[in-house]
């Protein structure tokens, strides 16, 4: 195990988007996260296991797997892939001046995996992106992309602009890993509101207290910590801002139901992540 987690980069620092052919000599991967941009994975052919943070999901074409910057994942790939890749910076969501396009990927950034059943049009979209420069052509066909993506669940109900912006702001500091601090007053003045309004729209938008949002990604980092670094109880605590470590303890078994030690010991004994 290593102390910090691997990061990957397959995106150049200038581009806000990159679509690509899915390698088909990626096989085997070890363990790591992205340097700061969302994937969306499309394979129509392939088999084995894709693990993304403490899930294993199967490779079962046609499919689509999202991948946040924050989150660890791997491959383990069996027969010869086939699809493609694309990459995403937030820079292309702030250039963009298209509300529904910011809200199609808003209800598809929670996800990790989707199985499709119509899927030539979702091809030929994916192919036309992987050569197309001109931002607003990449800009109308990545929006009829997630339009068709989001057709496999369920439409993200958000009622008003004001809604809209604070949720998508409010996620995007929990996806922060390196700056996640467990207050709900420390995320609505970054966000220049009250605690009580931040928790009265996360009511409204997720059906859930800010405060149950935070520990989810406080309890997500945790895990990822444990799983995919070699870090003692207390550094881990200690990096998620905990005052001492028994508090952290405590936290992590109310939500998790075991110690952040069992929780590593039967991960270890259960999956081969390292």
């Amino acid at each position: 195990m290593r102390k910090s987690i691997a990061i990957k980069n397959k995106i150049e620092i200038t581009e806000l988007i990159k679509v690509a052919p899915f390698r088909k000599n990626v096989r085997t991967t070890k363990p790591h996260t992205h340097n700061n941009y969302f994937e969306i994975i499309y394979l129509s052919k392939g088999s084995g296991t894709h693990g993304i943070d403490y899930n294993i999901y199967p490779i079962e074409p046609p499919t689509i797997f999202l991948v946040r910057k924050e989150q660890v994942h791997h491959w383990d790939i069996t027969s010869e892939p086939e699809g493609y890749v694309l990459l995403l910076r937030r820079a292309f969501l702030e250039k963009t001046l298209d509300n529904e396009l910011k809200k199609l990927f808003s209800s598809l950034s929670a996800l990790n995996y989707l199985q499709l059943k119509e899927v030539d049009s979702i091809e030929t979209l994916f192919r036309l992106l992987v050569d197309e420069q001109d931002f607003t052509v990449v800009e109308g066909l990545l929006k009829a992309l997630l339009a068709k993506i989001n057709k496999v669940i369920p439409p993200l109900a958000i009622p008003d602009k004001q809604q809209e912006n604070l949720s998508v702001q409010f996620k995007d500091l929990l996806n922060q890993p390196d700056d996640l601090i467990n207050s709900v007053a420390y995320y609505a003045e970054k966000l220049n509101t009250t605690p009580q309004n931040l928790n009265a729209y996360c009511r409204k938008d997720y059906k859930k207290s800010a405060s149950m949002l935070i520990s989810e990604h406080m309890i997500s980092e945790a895990k990822r910590l444990l799983i995919y670094t070699d870090n003692n109880i207390t550094q881990i605590a200690y990096n998620l801002k905990f005052n001492d470590t028994s508090h952290f303890v405590k936290y992590f078994k109310r939500y998790v139901g075991t110690t952040p030690q069992a929780f590593r010991n039967n991960s270890i004994n259960h999956n081969n992540f390292k």
